[in-house]
């Protein structure tokens, strides 16, 4: 059966500051960990006014100090913005606070635009070396051996589960050639979903982290009591998605009730495309949408995304998720996933 996760872009609303989108994301957080969710995921971006969790792992550290039970992680940490050992030492530290609940997902790409790569000290083609980093980082975390004269202090003998985020047939590969878990972002990028699965499945080869493939699939899931208010809120991510079709990002924005009025016919299609792994509306289709969804990718777990303006309603969309999920039978939280 399928488990359900959380990715949190802790998006900040127009009118709002990133302090505001944080206080939101502690009490989202909250709130799964008293629902079914196995995992709360953020993720690190760069010089995005809407997005709120750039220094991810203290926002990790913030969101695992306010929950007990789910586990807490990064989806993802973008390995070719740092060097292994500080990301060994910053998953150590909160592996040796939050024992047991830490995860971390990396990614390849930049997570921002060339100006802010070079903001950051970053050679563009460090992502070349993204699979020597990747085991560079495994090997950081893992049991010293004997001889080893470097050593991440917090760090070295947490283990902490490694994961390969990708939109490409390369995650997939690499993940599939190292035995890790894959997850896909469809959630923005489904062109290459059901391939990169395949090619995973196909390709995996079994790992002392993970005996057999685990994948996960992102989706949007927008609920609400309707399915005409669902759409509402769905507007908010329709024409953020629009602002990157355009070149621009910025907060997110109010919803608005008249969305053809927004966009161009080129600008809608282009942004189906991108959200086309979208579940919208009241619990019956959410339940419909959740069936075809599992049954066409046969997900392991599914990482939701809510782009949801008001925070109570987006509250609201995650406790109808769980409790269309619930009735679904998909697995409720298992910390030793």
């Amino acid at each position: 059966m399928t488990r359900y996760s959380i990715l949190d872009l802790a998006p900040v609303p127009e009118g709002a500051r990133p302090g505001d989108a944080l206080r939101n994301s502690i009490d989202l957080a909250r709130h799964a960990d008293e629902l079914g969710y196995t995992r709360y995921w953020l993720a690190e971006h760069h010089n995005m006014v809407g997005i709120a969790s750039a220094a991810t792992a203290v926002v990790i550290g913030q969101v695992a100090a306010a929950t007990r039970r789910i586990r807490v992680g990064a989806g993802g940490i973008m390995l070719p913005n740092h060097a292994p050992l500080v990301i060994a030492e910053q998953f150590g530290t909160l592996a040796e606070l939050f024992p047991g609940r830490i995860d971390l997902g990396l990614g390849r790409a930049p997570g921002t635009d060339q100006m802010t790569l070079r903001a950051l000290r970053v050679n563009p083609m460090e992502a070349d070396r993204f699979p020597d980093d990747v085991l560079e980082l495994q090997a950081l975390l893992a049991d010293p051996k004997l001889g080893q004269t470097l050593r991440a202090v917090p760090g070295f003998g947490t283990n902490v589960p490694l994961w390969i985020l990708g939109s490409s047939l390369f995650g997939a590969q690499l993940a599939a050639a190292f035995g890790l878990p894959y997850a896909f972002a469809s959630h923005f990028a489904p062109d290459s979903l059901m391939q990169a699965l395949d090619v995973y499945r196909a390709q995996f080869k079994p790992s002392q982290q993970l005996a057999r493939p685990y994948a996960m699939a992102g989706i949007n899931i927008i609920a609400a009591g309707t399915d005409a208010e669902a759409s509402r809120l769905f507007t908010s991510a329709q024409q953020r998605a629009t602002g990157m079709v355009r070149g621009m990002r910025g907060y997110l924005p109010h919803p608005i009730n008249d969305i053809e009025t927004f966009w161009s016919p080129s600008e809608k299609a282009q942004v189906g495309r991108m959200l086309a792994c979208s579940i919208v509306g009241g619990p019956e289709t959410l339940r419909r949408g959740l069936e075809a969804f599992i049954t066409r990718t046969g997900a392991d777990e599914l990482m939701v995304a809510a782009a949801i303006f008001d925070h109570g309603a987006r509250v609201r969309s995650y406790s109808i998720l769980d409790e269309v999920a619930r009735d679904l039978g998909m697995v409720t939280r298992d910390l030793a996933a």
